[in-house]
């Protein structure tokens, strides 16, 4: 058989850091991680050919030259996705599907003419779908209300990448998480019970990276790093000698929960192992709302106090932060741009909520008959969507909080100071480099960036940009290539704030910003004579 496996490309997105990759000649952030393991479970005499088009794109050729195309894909990748299964289906090739996008809403596929839906986890999935194909069944849904065993999850196929392509390199420790919070898909795609792999898979895993060369930055990529505090102190406790006597070879860069804070042995542990970063759901500092979203493991200490104690121990910290929650009140936003800055967390990723397909808020939503149709993330696909369910606050008011929030934090002289003031608060070694890694080349190529674009392009910023400098130089050198980095992030994030609040404008009919704050009867009235939601009378 000769398959041809496609990671569909991403529309310009808060994680895509399109300007970012030009400055450091770089094609996309992550490689795909769940189809490079696909194709470790693909028989050994199968003739593979792959394809990230967000790196290089397939030729005509290989669409010819295959028997089957084999594609996985997130919700944000809907428009490329559904093209490749009609292109695929026009040229009379077999399409096999998988991923979160397919698994959570399987008629998508199914409507676009896709063959074989490999859905769920492919360790289970895949045998079912390979074995459909040897008695020659021309289709299949292959489903598994089990969860594998991850530590019979192959090797990922890292050598059909193209490595230096890409801003760092991924691996997967476990999956699934603890918690219960309500609008989280995690839990319904992987399960409440996180299932790790076993230290020495893992770490022969980072082997072979670094036996094919890899040096630089590691995502890992596990939904909550921490959902098994007792496993994932096993693999830090092995993975310190290993990246000691390996010279330090890479940086580590993952999510976890917030409680991460409050256990001292696990921030010494990732500490010593080389995490520079972490990602943390903080979602709002309204405790209210928390607890309607049963994010119960964010109040139980003050959250800015746990940001406190994960800089001390030497991490970087990026968030997301929802608006939108039921009973959630009026400056929600403004209590988020206020947190953001008490923090100073630099790269803020503020959204507005969504009911994703067969989450506890998607079921809690169905039966009080809120969720609207032809809106919001699994129709648009992208994170600047608005709400697809009737809020309990008006529409009008949460999209002005969402685009003012979101156009302030990024404004340039905001977003230099947060990067600068989180820099000098992160407790770094001094001993070593413990920070995102560039090759030489590409390093130097980003410095040369951004002192042309920051130090002399812009001047507006200009002078913060040089004075900001000057003090990390002289104060903590140490984390000087972290600085730079983030500098150079915010080229990204000042275009992205532009097409966030030009998305939103499309949606609504209206730019919320160039709209004054109305009275509550005149609000309704205009929330409903917007062009999407016309026909919810009872917003």
């Amino acid at each position: 058989m000769k398959a041809l496996l496609i990671y569909p490309q991403f529309p310009q997105s808060f994680w895509s850091y399109d300007r970012f990759m030009q400055i450091a000649g770089l094609k996309a952030v992550l490689p795909p991680l769940g189809i490079i393991t696909v194709a470790a479970l693909l028989p050994q005499d199968w003739e593979i050919r792959f394809c990230d088009r967000n790196v290089n794109l397939e030729t005509e050729a290989d669409w010819l030259w295959c028997d089957i195309v084999i594609l996985s894909a997130m919700l944000v990748q809907k428009p490329d996705f559904h093209a490749l299964i009609q292109k695929a289906v026009r040229l009379g090739k077999k399409v096999a599907v998988g991923g979160p996008y397919p698994t959570s809403i399987p008629q998508d596929a199914l409507n676009s003419g896709a063959h074989y839906l490999v859905l769920d986890e492919g360790e289970l999935t895949v045998p079912q779908f390979l074995e459909a194909l040897k008695e020659g069944k021309e289709r299949g849904i292959f489903r598994s209300v089990e969860k594998p065993d991850v530590t019979q999850s192959p090797m990922p196929r890292f050598d059909l990448l193209q490595r230096d392509a890409y801003l760092m390199m991924a691996i997967q420790f476990s999956r699934g998480c603890p918690f219960n919070c309500e609008f989280c898909d995690i839990i319904t795609l992987y399960g409440r019970k996180p299932r790790t792999k076993e230290p020495h898979q893992t770490i022969a895993e980072l082997q072979y990276l670094y036996d094919l060369g890899w040096r630089g930055s590691l995502f890992i990529v596990d939904d909550n790093f921490i959902g098994n505090q007792r496993n994932v102190k096993r693999f830090l406790t092995e993975l310190i000698p290993w990246v000691k006597q390996h010279n330090y070879p890479f940086t580590f860069i993952t999510e976890a929960s917030v409680n991460l804070a409050e256990d001292d042995e696990l921030l010494q542990l990732m500490k010593e192992a080389g995490f520079y970063a972490v990602f943390l759901g903080i979602e709002t500092p309204d405790q209210d709302s928390l607890q309607v979203t049963q994010k119960l493991q964010n109040t139980r200490n003050p959250l800015i106090e746990a940001c406190r104690k994960i800089n001390d121990a030497g991490m970087l910290i990026y968030a997301g932060f929802i608006l939108g929650f039921d009973g959630e009140r009026q400056g929600a936003g403004e209590r988020i741009q206020a947190f953001v800055e008490q923090t100073s967390i630099p790269q803020p990723m503020l959204g507005i909520l969504q009911a994703l397909p067969n989450t506890a808020l998607w079921h809690r939503l169905q039966k009080e008959q809120r969720l609207l149709e032809g809106v919001g993330v699994t129709e648009v696909g992208d994170q600047n969507s608005l709400m697809n369910f009737i809020p309990t606050r008006p529409l009008a008011e949460i999209a002005r909080e969402y685009a003012e929030g979101f156009w302030t934090l990024y404004e340039p002289k905001n977003y230099l100071r947060r990067c600068f003031q989180q820099c000098l608060k992160i407790n770094s070694p001094s001993h070593r480099q413990q920070t995102m890694q560039f090759s030489p080349g590409k390093g130097l190529r980003i410095v040369a960036q951004v002192i042309w674009l920051q130090g002399l392009r812009r001047p507006e910023i200009r002078w913060q940009f040089w004075r900001q400098l000057w003090t990390i130089l002289v104060k903590k050198p140490q984390v000087l290539n972290m600085y730079l980095g983030l500098c150079a992030a915010g080229e990204h994030f000042w275009e992205y704030r532009a097409l966030a609040r030009e998305r939103i404008t499309q949606q609504l009919g209206y730019d919320p910003l160039n709209v004054p704050v109305l009275p509550e009867p005149e609000r309704r009235t205009k929330v409903l004579s917007t062009r999407r939601y016309a026909k919810t009378t009872n917003l």
